[in-house]
């Protein structure tokens, strides 16, 4: 079956139109990614309901994928520690040709089929992680033999596909396959394909972040206070949950270094 994400265009002659027309139609495309994404909600749950059963068993999750799939996963597991207050190696993304490959291209690193599961052995991945592939093609060696090497060593996997009856999807045990079709530029699935799965990715670890507690109400709770905007959103989460002045919710998130445990504070002395 051909792949859709390599499946001419609907537009043509993109050289000729003007730049209003090329914003216009790529916005037109773009907006058909959401609808796709919706169409995988129940593969999405069963991935994350999963997940976080594993995580809170004490489990971590793992991406592995290369290119722009890979960058994606690498981001995804930079953003929790700062965001949820977690250790640096709960999420851990893993790209095809190492972290070189993040800024410049590796040549053939996704085509070997071997490598992820040595990758993961860095990390002395086990039966109480999952690992989730992310390949738009849902083809990529390198995605498939780490899928299987974890299935075959106990591992909880999952993926984050953007063709239908692929074959990532078919070794994964919890697979999400969202069906992005034709790119604007043909075969550019940077473009919808890796929209569609940052958004999963970001609707994956929000949710499991918010399962294992790192939430309170709508707020970041255990965020990382790495620059000063993150200081005064932190000062002012604390004032909203106590009702405590500036000048004191500051001086407890100094001493506390976190929302949590400065509310916890406040509140043991009220």
């Amino acid at each position: 079956m051909d792949a859709t994400t390599e499946q001419s265009s609907n537009y043509n002659n993109l050289e000729q139109m003007s730049v209003k027309e090329l914003l216009q139609n790529i916005n037109r495309e773009d907006k058909t990614v959401p609808d796709a994404v919706e169409k995988a909600l129940p593969q999405i749950e069963a991935l994350a309901t999963i997940t976080a059963k594993k995580m809170r068993n004490g489990g971590r999750l793992f991406y592995i994928g290369a290119g722009t799939s890979g960058r994606l996963g690498v981001v995804d597991a930079s953003e929790c520690p700062p965001t949820y207050g977690v250790p640096f190696d709960m999420v851990v993304g893993i790209i095809a040709g190492g972290d070189g490959a993040i800024r410049k291209a590796v040549e053939f690193a996704e085509d070997d089929r071997e490598q992820a599961w040595k990758d993961l052995q860095a990390w002395n991945i086990n039966d109480k992680d999952v690992l989730v592939g992310i390949a738009a093609s849902g083809r990529t060696p390198y995605v498939i033999g780490g899928l299987e090497k974890a299935n075959e060593n106990g591992v909880i996997t999952g993926c984050i596909v953007c063709n239908s009856g692929s074959a990532v999807a078919a070794v994964a045990k919890y697979p999400v396959e969202v069906i992005t079709g034709p790119e604007f530029v043909t075969g550019s699935t940077r473009m919808k394909a890796g929209t569609a799965q940052k958004l999963v990715l970001n609707m994956l670890t929000t949710t499991v972040m918010i399962q294992l507690g790192h939430v309170k109400g709508n707020k970041m709770v255990d965020m990382q206070l790495t620059n000063n905007k993150l200081v005064d959103r932190g000062t002012r989460m604390i004032m909203a949950e106590t009702g405590l002045p500036e000048n004191e919710a500051a001086v407890l998130l100094k001493q506390y270094g976190s929302v949590r445990k400065a509310v916890e504070a406040a509140f043991m002395k009220q």
